[in-house]
């Protein structure tokens, strides 16, 4: 088998081409440069250049074919101007998610398929398998072995088309496993640190990088006291005509006004800030931390609540829209009316949360069985049966 490696310059991707060539396949490696611009990474020179250099050191060590692809004017299109167009309007992206959805298991892979390619591998820390149903192969994502690393979330968006043509060679490794492998072949990536950047771009300070285009704005922060008479509202139980009544009520967040709390501080723009969000508020005299619990992009506010068990950071259920949820699992995709026992995760490394979905015209439901904090609106909420991620949706 043919198999293009997507070699990002770090350890996971240059033990995923080790593998697979050890296993008999014809491997190349390909590097994409999705970043031309060093002016807002955390480095003094180009870290992509670093990377590229890294990547094709690795590519001659296991003596195999290396290209570089440049998807920069893309990547830029699909995923940075995304993700200020978020931001600008209160929401809060996961660029990696939508990275490996619109460029590597899409842009990358239609590349690697035009090499002769028969499928593409990537270093993520998860697993692929598949099933006979009739005359299909139904292909299922699996989460890595290594719990601690497991990665399936990033890849919550990805297809039947597209897993049917990826491999992920790590899927049953753990890191420290990898990191050995790749000591004992004396890559000059074993004891690289993991990229803590943006997919592909590198070391990139997020504030520093959104202040680019989102210009900064001088606002109010207003704290809402955990008294405040809207949380008793939410809690209060109110004779619901439906299920679906029940579900809307739940999962509507809280408008805040000016008037519901006092001014406390200032701040240098609201579509900077994420709900959730403890650093960077430069709040003191409080005994506890203060976190964001909802931001208003157009009146430019934030509103924090002291504590992390603050009553306006937690909600019990979230809605997502029926044009942005997503089935990797097609044939389990439920029907109007009906609902599903699932464990779901609303955000990366979050441990899995058992909760019931609900499936309506409008979109999907779900309510979990414990009110969950910081529930941001733009991130992806991923849900799993058992080890299997099945479906995922951008949280409205």
């Amino acid at each position: 088998m043919k198999v293009v490696v997507g070699l990002s310059g770090g350890v996971d991707s240059s033990v995923a081409a080790y593998l697979l060539k050890q296993q008999g396949h014809e491997v190349i490696g390909l590097f994409m440069r999705n970043w031309n611009d060093a002016e807002y990474t955390l480095e003094d020179e180009c870290p992509w250049i670093e990377d590229s250099n890294d990547a094709l050191l690795v590519s001659q060590k296991l003596d195999i074919p290396y290209q570089v692809i440049d998807l920069s004017a893309i990547y830029k299109e699909k995923i940075v101007d995304y993700m200020f167009y978020e931001y600008e309007n209160g929401r809060t992206p996961n660029p990696d998610v939508l990275c490996n959805r619109e460029i590597k298991f899409d842009i990358f892979l239609k590349a690697a398929l035009s090499l002769g390619a028969d499928k593409v591998a990537t270093g993520h820390y998860a697993r692929i398998d598949s099933f006979q149903k009739g005359k299909e192969t139904i292909y299922r994502l699996l989460e890595g072995k290594d719990k601690n690393k497991d990665q399936s979330y990033f890849l919550c968006q990805l297809n039947q088309y597209q897993l049917s043509k990826s491999v992920l060679p790590l899927g049953g490794l753990t890191k420290p496993e990898v990191r050995e492998i790749a000591r004992n072949l004396n890559l000059i990536t074993a004891e690289k640190k993991d990229s803590q950047g943006l997919c592909f771009i590198g070391k990139v300070s997020l504030p520093d990088f959104l202040q680019q285009q989102l210009k900064p704005k001088k606002g109010k922060i207003i704290e809402i006291s955990s008294e405040f008479k809207g949380f008793k509202k939410l809690e209060n139980s109110i004779p619901f005509n439906s299920k679906k009544e029940e579900l809307i009520h739940l999962s509507k967040s809280i408008t805040y006004n000016e008037q519901d709390g006092k001014i406390i501080g200032e701040h240098n723009g609201a579509h900077f800030y994420t709900i959730g969000q403890r650093k960077g508020l430069g709040i003191g005299g409080h005994v506890e931390p203060c976190f964001v619990i909802d931001t208003n992009v157009n009146n430019n506010i934030i509103f924090v609540g002291e504590g992390k068990n603050h009553p306006g950071l937690f909600k019990r259920a979230l809605f997502i829209k029926e044009n942005e949820s997503h089935w990797v699992r097609e044939d389990l995709k439920l029907k109007i009316g009906d609902s599903l026992e699932a464990q779901v995760r609303i955000r990366y490394r979050q441990a899995l949360q058992m909760a019931k979905i609900y499936q309506y015209e409008e979109g999907i439901f779900i309510e979990f069985n414990q009110a969950q904090s910081a529930i941001s609106r733009g991130q992806f909420a991923a849900w799993y049966i058992n080890d299997e991620l099945v479906g995922s949706g951008v949280i409205s």
